[in-house]
Parts: structure tokens; C-alpha cells; sequence
């Protein structure tokens, strides 16, 4: 007969415990892709337009975008043509957030210079849960809009 002792108990509590952590969610695994600003037609605001994909467990949110670009950059979504800020974008567990012309995307007010098709602005991208991740958006002329795949 087989007698348990505490310290046996605790430790086969403790691989259980361990093993339910390796399969538990993964938290958010942020990517970014297809990031660009057309150049601006204006001198004093910019739009920008990217993809994050989040391929773990578990949702986060963009909350604010910075850039030495400007000192005033929101987030808007578009909806019945009308613009509007908003306060954070949800990135969706194992989905995306689509920032592209027509919808979502972030806004550079009162900028400090006019960005020039061929430069990159570096931005930096601060969510809820993950840390934050620079992005370098290349401007392109004006009127580009990248085809949907």
C-alpha cells in the first residue's frame, strides 16, 4: 500500500498547476504590417493607415499613438462618412485591426513638418495589455490605397 506524503501531494499540485499555465492563454502577440501615410495634401494634419494582427490568446486594445511627427495624434473611426475619436481600438484574440482609408485610422494634428513621399515616420503604438511597438509608416503619394488580398 501506497502512502502519500504531503510533500508528494504538493509537488504533483504544483506540476498540475504548472502544466495548466503552459496551456492557459497566451496573452496578446501584437504584429504590425502593411503601415503607411499618404503625404498630405495640407501642412498641418496627416493620416495614417496600418494592420495589427494578434496571433495569441487573448484581446488587447490601442489605446494612443505618439511621434515627433506631432504633438496632437488621436484615433478616429469613420463611419457614415462622418469622423469621429475615439479612446482605444479592441485587437481582437487570434484577429486584426484594420486602420485603411475610409474607416480606422490615427490622425497627426498641427504637425511640425510636412512629411514627403519617400520619408518614414517612426510612431509608436501603446496599448492596454502589451508593450509598445515603433513602426516606421513610408509616405506615399497622396491618392495611394493598397489593394485588399
Amino acid at each position: 500500500m501506497m502512502r502519500r506524503t504531503p510533500f508528494a501531494v504538493a509537488l504533483v499540485m504544483t506540476a498540475g498547476l504548472a502544466l495548466a499555465g503552459c496551456s492557459a492563454d497566451s496573452g496578446p502577440e501584437l504584429k504590425v504590417s502593411g503601415a503607411f501615410m499618404p503625404q498630405p495634401v495640407g501642412d498641418d494634419m496627416a493620416a495614417g493607415f496600418l494592420t495589427v494582427v494578434n496571433n495569441g490568446g487573448t484581446a488587447d486594445k490601442l489605446t494612443s499613438v505618439t511621434s515627433d511627427l506631432s504633438d496632437d495624434i488621436t484615433i478616429h473611426t469613420s463611419k457614415n462618412q462622418r469622423m469621429q475619436q475615439v479612446k482605444a481600438f479592441d485587437v481582437p484574440a487570434d484577429g486584426s485591426l484594420d486602420l485603411e482609408r475610409g474607416g480606422s485610422h490615427i490622425m497627426f494634428m498641427a504637425l511640425k513638418q510636412k512629411p514627403e513621399k519617400g520619408q518614414k515616420v517612426s510612431v509608436e503604438l501603446h496599448f492596454e495589455k502589451s508593450g509598445p511597438i515603433r513602426v516606421e509608416l513610408p509616405v506615399k503619394e497622396a491618392t495611394y490605397n493598397p489593394a485588399k488580398h
